[in-house]
């Protein structure tokens, strides 16, 4: 165990030397969240009992940050049959004009978002949260229309589609600025699913006129209350990595997949630009012995030693599939 120092992951988000290595993940998985925490704080049940608990497991293994949402604030969706493999294309409420003017679009001023307040005097000295939004402007969007369906629409009503991304990202975007008024709040991240393998889920220029955008107006809403924004997005994203970091502004990048690009490979193209996060591929983590996992990982973070801009952790997540020991394999590096 050691003493949070958000410092230190403002450091890295600087792209500077951190005084020492930092981790950092997206989440955890709740079974995790629950032995890093003990058994009383997990058990509690109260206003702040999540945020509690993510808070304590988070400081036990060795983090600087709590990572939560800011609110319930949450776009209804159709229902949908699972949540460990799911179409792109089920509970979709959204087909047409119609459908569009009749769905019922929440404020997110509406939602309480005083936890952040509230936790002030539980949060271990020297942490902050990190805000995670409600899924992002792309994914909603999916959730919402359904992806073949979304697809079709940017071709065929154009200025349909244009509603509905500009309907979800002010309205995220006045998510992430509640959030912002909080001074627990240290960082916030735009967790928005952009591609897959080999490319982008929409052409470059569709992500560019509907998607971007609504990204570069909350980077600015956290660069201007003097807060960091970091992006997490899956699959690939080589033509829009220029977007990323010199139009949109993100002072971090997280995701990677050795299938796409090696997080080693990212450093080193991208590092002197923007921060690079995580990185430790899941597939190796689950598939690799504790010695392996703690030897990249550590050649990791010795790579990035003098240049600094690193965070050692997943390339994703850490799901409950991740073998345990393989998971304090990669940490124990850092710690």
């Amino acid at each position: 165990m050691r003493e949070p120092c958000f410092e230190n992951m403002i450091k890295v988000l600087g792209r500077e030397r951190p005084e020492r290595p930092v981790l950092y993940e997206l989440f955890l998985n709740d079974t995790l969240y629950g032995k890093l925490a003990g058994p009383e704080v997990a058990g509690r049940t109260d206003k702040l009992a999540r945020l509690g608990m993510i808070a304590t497991a988070m400081r036990n293994a060795g983090y600087d940050y709590a990572p939560d949402s800011a609110s319930a604030f949450a776009f209804p969706r159709g229902e949908f049959h699972s949540i460990s493999t799911l179409s792109l294309n089920e509970g979709a409420t959204i087909t047409d004009k119609e459908t569009f003017r009749r769905y019922p679009w929440p404020d997110a001023n509406a939602f309480d978002y005083s936890k952040l307040s509230a936790i002030k005097p539980e949060l271990p000295r020297g942490m902050k949260v990190i805000v995670l939004g409600p899924c992002g402007v792309l994914e909603n969007a999916i959730q919402l229309v359904g992806f073949d369906r979304l697809c079709y629409m940017i071709a065929d009503e154009p200025r349909l589609a244009g509603d509905i991304f500009d309907e979800i990202g002010s309205r995220l975007l006045e998510y992430y600025r509640s959030a912002l008024k909080y001074d627990t709040v240290g960082a916030v991240v735009g967790n928005d699913d952009w591609g897959f393998k080999t490319q982008t889920m929409l052409s470059p220029r569709d992500m560019r006129r509907y998607v971007f955008p609504w990204h570069k107006r909350i980077v600015a809403a956290a660069h201007e209350a003097g807060r960091p924004a970091i992006l997490h997005s899956c699959g690939n994203l080589r033509e829009v990595m220029d977007d990323v970091i010199a139009d949109m502004g993100y002072d971090a990048k997280h995701s990677y997949e050795d299938t796409i690009q090696p997080v080693e490979e990212a450093y080193e193209e991208y590092g002197s630009r923007i921060a690079v996060m995580g990185g430790i591929d899941v597939d190796f983590l689950c598939r690799s012995t504790p010695d392996e996992v703690t030897r990249r990982s550590l050649a990791m973070l010795e790579r990035a030693e003098k240049r600094g801009g690193y965070a050692l952790g997943t390339g994703n997540s850490v799901p409950e599939f991740i073998p345990e020991e393989n998971y304090f394999a990669m940490t124990s590096a850092a710690l």
